[in-house]
């Protein structure tokens, strides 16, 4: 479907929050999100349109004048209306606002293979930068373990809601997070005696470690369960990613250890998604034919003065959404307070780089949430799908533009403007 650019002058509409109380309906029960403009995501931008939410999910979208609202419902009104945003590739929940120990739960750097490490069992939905990524308009995150290691662990995806990991969860394992690069091989003082050393070494140890888990596969399966191996975490959990059930999340930098990833991936037939990937435009024509997606590396991201980064390039999804390549847009991992970039903003600069508005909003709701695995709750405004919704007072990617209300499944989680 043709996605249609909306127009960057658009009149702001102040946000109002009203409770209309005819009726049978409770302002629990049906929520009312409408919209100078309403980005779908699902086809072309409806001029005055509406959402309609009951029970947490989408009723109905449409033109206000055809639509109608039930009585009684509680009604949001802005300039401008999108999906959810989506983050493709976070480290929140394990990573924590402070920068301290107790609260950066994102890497383990014991060992260089632990697949079996879950997110599931270090997300926080307490950490105070989940209120403020959702406050900016971020309903859903792909988050758990960081690059670093080269097999950090798994990771999740969440709404920014709920109390507990249960009530935050969508998806608790969607890909195991792998790294290839300098960021993989072993560092400190003792770097000489740990492994990875090389690029080489990493390769040929995670290449190891799918054997071994094929094996494992094959023992599994015999007739006599006497036979078979006991459980092992981490075969288990490579075991998924050779049954492709789970993806490899691949963050490489450097053009050959992405031909390194493409190249694991069809010897053993498993399914990768690209991380970061800033060197990705040299190599638009292998990933294109491997029908491998990418994260794209946050625009904002800087090189550092050099290192794998520095030929990062602002127009790298641009380039690769040119291509045909799907995309998504990320925060990624900071090392530095406040611990994490924020999605609206890195469309924004894409597309002041060549991404086009409607393909800049989709990297981070509808393709996002596709890429990811949730697309079919997430990511558009849809009848069938929770009820998320971000408000704004103009442009989203204007910078004097505010968020001025976030919904998630049909409750209003704030309307001060940020």
């Amino acid at each position: 479907m043709s996605r249609q650019r909306s127009s960057r002058r658009l009149q702001a509409i102040p946000l109002t929050v009203c409770l209309l109380v005819a009726g049978g309906a409770t302002a629990a029960e049906t929520l009312v999100v409408r919209g100078g403009v309403v980005h779908t995501l699902a086809g072309p931008p409806i001029a005055d349109g509406v959402v309609v939410i009951e029970s947490g999910k989408i009723r109905a979208v449409g033109p206000a004048a055809t639509t109608p609202v039930p009585p009684g419902a509680q009604q949001l009104q802005a300039a401008v209306v999108t999906p959810g945003l989506v983050d493709a590739h976070s480290v929140v929940g394990l990573s924590g606002y402070l920068n301290q120990p107790q609260d950066q739960d994102q890497l383990d750097p014991v060992e260089a293979i632990q697949p079996e490490l879950r997110a599931l069992d270090a997300y926080n939905p307490q950490e105070r930068l989940i209120e403020w990524l959702r406050g900016f308009g971020v309903t859903t995150i792909h988050t758990g373990h960081a690059p670093g290691a080269l097999v950090s662990g798994q990771t999740m995806v969440v709404k920014l809601s709920g109390n507990t990991v249960e009530e935050a969860v969508l998806r608790p394992t969607a890909m195991v997070a792998v790294t290839l690069g300098d960021a993989a091989r072993a560092q400190g003082p003792d770097a000489e005696k740990k492994s990875p050393g090389t690029r080489s070494k990493a390769v040929a140890m995670l290449r190891s470690e799918l054997v071994k888990a094929q094996e494992y596969l094959r023992k599994r399966s015999l007739a006599d369960e006497s036979k078979r191996p006991d459980t092992d975490l981490r075969l288990e959990a490579l075991a998924k990613v050779l049954a492709r059930e789970w993806p490899l999340l691949v963050t490489a930098d450097r053009a050959h250890d992405i031909a390194s990833a493409l190249r694991l991936a069809d010897e053993f037939q498993i399914r990768i998604v690209l991380d970061s990937a800033a060197e990705s435009y040299l190599l638009v024509d292998r990933i294109k034919a491997a029908g491998v997606p990418v994260i794209v590396h946050p625009t904002m991201r800087r090189a550092g003065g050099g290192g794998e980064t520095e030929n990062i390039s602002f127009e790298t999804a641009a380039t690769l959404d040119k291509a045909g390549i799907p995309i998504a847009l990320q925060s990624g991992y900071e090392s530095y307070v406040p611990k994490t970039r924020v999605v609206l903003f890195e469309a924004g600069l894409a597309a002041a780089h060549g991404l086009s508005f409607a393909d800049a909003l989709a990297a981070i709701t509808i393709d996002a949430a596709r890429i990811v695995g949730v697309a079919d709750r997430v990511g558009s405004l849809e009848v069938g799908k929770d009820g998320d919704a971000a408000l704004f007072d103009g442009d989203p990617f204007e910078y004097t533009t505010h968020c001025t209300g976030v919904v998630i499944d049909g409750r209003v989680m704030n309307t001060d403007p940020r």
